[in-house]
């Protein structure tokens, strides 16, 4: 089997971190005979510096015909402003239909967290982020700019195909995850919402949750204020299994969610097309940290969770669950840190150490 990846270092200490995804690429493809045609691209904000844009215009096209993509990390607000860098992450991801933004919030044996509630045992949820329109959608615009009477319009966009889908998606993965295995329900999907204060778009969003949810009589269903939930993340980590959230509250939540995991370092995130018509695209979701860059210090770990997205999605599901055994090994061991764990190793010492580890589960 060939894969054709595409690859997109990007900023900061995306190139680094990468460089140890493919390095986890490589080693894992070798193990279990797929081979992986790989093309990189040097999109970002040095890119628009020569450029005057983050990407060629024809980007869809370029990365149309692959299986799946890797995306380093975006942004650098010293080079190019934030609201503008942010537009070749979002143009793939609403070019390519990734309407699932799904983010894993896992804590492995062996990492401190500042959150005294938060062990192992706890951490097992997902939330699924819904990732083409809600209040990111790009509606509105300026009136009177420079003037006292300036007023600025941003209109979240909430369909019932896209509500739908993604809380779709959710029941589905609930069924599949089977967190409460032998028991009945044998999932639970808490919705997060605010239709207590936002009375119209996300009263629409209750409403298709509810009509969704009559689908799926053996799962549990549950509601949660995306206000309520940030302290009940906190509290009660081990009551949530998965959990469906529009795009800003999903955003924001899982942000907290690295910390159940121990930090950013640890968190990884897909761009899913479900239904496989275009491409999905994989990143670690700490950003670029560009003062970081070039250092060595940044930790590889989400950038390796990404890769084990990426072929869990793929089909690979052996080589994907090697990744996570060779990664518990070398956590739980706690001799490999990088500089956030409290330790010494670089990225690349790191990205070794879990390279060797997958090699040698059986």
């Amino acid at each position: 089997m060939i894969y054709n990846i595409a690859v997109i270092p990007g900023d900061g200490i995306g190139k680094e971190v990468t460089r140890e995804a493919n390095k986890i690429l490589d080693a894992i493809s070798q193990k279990y005979g797929f081979k992986i045609k790989r093309e990189s691209f040097d999109w970002g904000c040095d890119y628009c510096l020569k450029h005057g844009k983050m990407c060629p215009e024809n980007i869809l096209d370029v990365l149309r015909g692959s299986d799946a993509i890797i995306l380093g990390c975006i942004g650098d607000a010293n080079k190019v402003p934030d609201h503008i860098s942010l537009t070749l992450l979002l143009r793939i991801r609403k070019g390519f239909d990734q309407y699932v933004n799904l983010r894993p919030i896992k804590l492995y044996p062996g990492i401190e967290t500042p959150i005294k509630t938060a062990t192992p045992k706890t951490v097992d949820l997902v939330v699924v982020r819904e990732n083409t329109e809600g209040e990111y959608s790009g509606v509105g615009g300026f009136f009177k700019m420079g003037h006292p009477e300036a007023a600025a319009f941003q209109t979240a966009i909430f369909t019932q195909k896209g509500c739908e889908r993604v809380i779709r998606y959710a029941f589905e993965l609930a069924r599949k995850r089977k967190k409460y295995e032998g028991k009945t329900p044998v999932g639970m999907v808490t919705n997060c919402t605010k239709s207590n204060a936002l009375n119209y778009s996300m009263v629409f969003w209750d409403l298709v949750y509810r009509e969704v949810a009559q689908s799926y009589p053996d799962i549990k269903t549950d509601l949660a204020l995306v206000d309520a939930i940030t302290m009940w993340f906190v509290k009660t980590p081990e009551y949530f299994d998965v959990v469906v959230a529009s795009n800003l509250f999903g955003d924001i939540i899982t942000d907290l969610g690295s910390m159940l995991q121990g930090g950013m370092g640890f968190a990884a995130g897909g761009n899913i097309n479900p239904e496989r018509t275009y491409p999905s695209m994989f990143e670690p979701i700490h950003g670029s940290a560009p003062k970081y860059e070039g250092k060595g210090v940044a930790n590889p770990v989400a950038a390796i969770e990404s890769v084990k997205m990426m072929l869990d999605h793929l089909g690979e599901e052996a080589a994907s669950l090697d990744i996570e055994k060779g990664l518990t090994k070398i956590l739980s061991e706690g001799k490999f840190k990088t500089r956030d764990m409290g330790g010494k190793y670089s990225t690349s010492e790191m990205g070794d150490a879990i390279r060797e580890s997958i090699l040698k589960q059986k």
